[in-house]
């Protein structure tokens, strides 16, 4: 089956009404007026109405449609469905209501092709975007990236625009660390896909609000809350913990081969000699373990930087230890070597700590990630590979046929 460069899935429920003008103006859009290759998949959640019968007779008709059929509700599940089966290069999905302009697609898709950013979503609240909508849903939505903001430390600016696309890799990548199952989804997503240091490019967006949408603003909400409090103890579980456990693992390495080279070294030098040498030689190697195995930092951009701040934090770490020995020296100048190894590895974990804090300030970045506005030089992507060049019909197995829906 041939494969197809863009998968734009549109999630249903109970859209008898609105599922096949939105979905033959789509088809018109990608076939008329967008230069790759591409697939409409539509998820049908459960629908109790026609929707799924009018999803299966556009799949007969029209080349490049696909339906899916979900025995339960929920967009994030849909989602999950349709994109964890893709085979295109870049799996899409937008609101059924195409409140979203659809020349949008093409900036939102371009960048993902180009290798760019692995992520792009639409936003209504950057400065470039038109936005028509009533007053009490545009509270609701900047009151919502505010809280993502202040609770999750978000650096987009709008979740929760049903326009949004994602590298298949990336997609593949994301799919099994997401737990939501609704309309939080979106959210999760660009939460673990920021807190992973991926590229999030952002669109501006012309939208015209949907009056009648069936989503239920105030359980919605409710379960939006839940998720923002779950994302948030997970992230400090996950993220949090494991860099913590790498970073202990690799002290406690660094520690042992500092014991040892401070034991060989002190058979000939002094004690602050000894100690001095034996940071000098760990230090270098700790850094470059932290930067890549705890902080996920590769590449030669801003080693320099973050060396440097191994170095401040091998100072302090000097410091601390130096006092230490000085210290034990002119209380017990007689101290056994067992003794005095003991109180430098105390002083070591006392200065691990300061390490960590250094280093953490140095390697996590505090910019946020690029974000575009939007405008991207096209003129070697029009000549991608994917160029649309035929047409395939892929009809949604039916349950005589024995296929999976």
């Amino acid at each position: 089956m041939e494969k197809q460069t863009v998968d734009v899935v549109i999630p249903v429920y109970n859209e008898e009404g609105d599922l096949e003008r939105s979905v033959r103006r789509l088809h018109g859009f990608l076939h008329g007026d967008f230069p790759w290759r591409a697939r409409i998949t539509i998820v049908d959640n459960a629908s109790q109405d026609g929707t799924l019968e009018i999803a299966r007779r556009l799949c007969a008709e029209l080349p490049y449609v696909e339906a899916l059929h979900l025995d339960e509700k929920g967009r994030g599940r849909a989602l999950r469905a349709a994109w964890s089966t893709s085979d295109a290069a870049v799996v899409a999905y937008m609101d059924v209501d195409l409140a979203t302009d659809l020349r949008a697609l093409l900036p939102l898709v371009a960048p993902l092709l180009s290798g760019h950013s692995e992520i792009a979503i639409g936003s209504r609240l950057l400065p470039a975007s038109r936005v028509k909508r009533g007053l009490k849903r545009e509270l609701i939505s900047r009151g919502y990236n505010l809280l993502l903001r202040t609770t999750l430390r978000s650096r987009f600016s709008d979740a929760q625009c049903g326009f949004k696309a994602l590298r298949a890799d990336t997609a593949r990548r994301l799919l099994p660390e997401i737990e939501d199952q609704g309309f939080f989804f979106d959210t999760e997503l660009l939460v673990l896909a920021q807190r992973a240091g991926m590229r999030i490019h952002e669109v501006p967006v012309d939208w015209t609000d949907d009056p009648d949408s069936r989503v239920d603003l105030v359980a919605t909400a409710l379960a939006d809350l839940r998720g923002i409090a779950r994302v948030a103890t997970t992230g400090f579980r996950t993220a949090g913990a494991r860099r913590l456990i790498r970073f202990a693992a690799i002290g406690a390495v660094s520690t042992a081969a500092y014991v040892l080279l401070y034991a060989a070294l002190r058979m000939q030098l002094s004690g602050s000699a000894a100690n001095t040498l034996a940071l000098l030689v760990t230090a270098a190697g700790n850094t470059a373990a932290n930067r890549h195995l705890t902080f996920g930092v590769r590449g030669r951009r801003r080693r320099v930087r973050h060396h440097l701040g191994g170095i401040a934090a091998l100072l302090v770490a000097l410091g601390i230890t130096t006092v230490a020995v000085d210290t034990l020296d002119a209380v017990d100048r007689g101290a056994s070597r067992a003794l005095e190894v003991a109180v430098l590895v105390g002083a070591n974990l006392l200065a691990t700590v300061v390490r960590y804090r250094v280093l953490h300030g140095v390697l996590t970045p505090s910019s946020p990630p690029w974000r575009s506005n939007g405008h991207l030089r096209l003129e070697r992507l029009l000549g991608h590979p994917d160029l649309r060049d035929g047409h395939v019909v892929r009809q949604m197995p039916t349950p005589e046929s024995g296929g999976s829906t």
